[in-house]
């Protein structure tokens, strides 16, 4: 099996609406993103997938979210855990590579996305 990572950043804010203790309040994250994908098959080349179109496709949906109030994205449901934020960025990559969604295992697919809130504390969202 092959596995290959990119990763990018952003800074937002947030709340936890039905969390009691200083994550109720609002406050902000510089991210760190994580982006795997994985695969037993090599193309022609030699390659699981090219570095570069996994990592347009994490910087594209990490924009989306630069320096703006998680709160306001109905995705969330007025609650933008690191584990929710990582399940809309596997989506948002998705969208943009349908084909990293399959699960034949031989193909490239995103295999998990993990969101750093801070340098120890991490969220991981990976499809079953």
């Amino acid at each position: 099996m092959f596995e290959v990572r990119v990763e990018a950043a952003f800074s937002a804010a947030h709340f936890l609406q039905d969390y009691h203790g200083k994550c109720e309040r609002l406050h902000g994250h510089n991210y760190k993103v994580f982006a795997h994908a994985s695969g037993s098959e090599l193309d022609e080349g030699g390659m699981l997938l090219d570095f570069s179109e996994l990592k347009k496709a994490l910087r594209a949906v990490c924009e989306e979210l630069d320096h703006r109030n998680l709160n306001d994205f109905d995705y969330f449901r007025q609650n933008p855990s690191a584990e929710r934020i990582a399940m809309y960025i596997y989506d948002g990559i998705i969208r943009q590579i349908p084909s990293l969604g399959n699960k034949d295992g031989k193909s490239a697919r995103l295999s998990a996305v993990d969101v750093f809130e801070t340098d120890t504390s991490r969220a991981r969202f990976r499809p079953e």
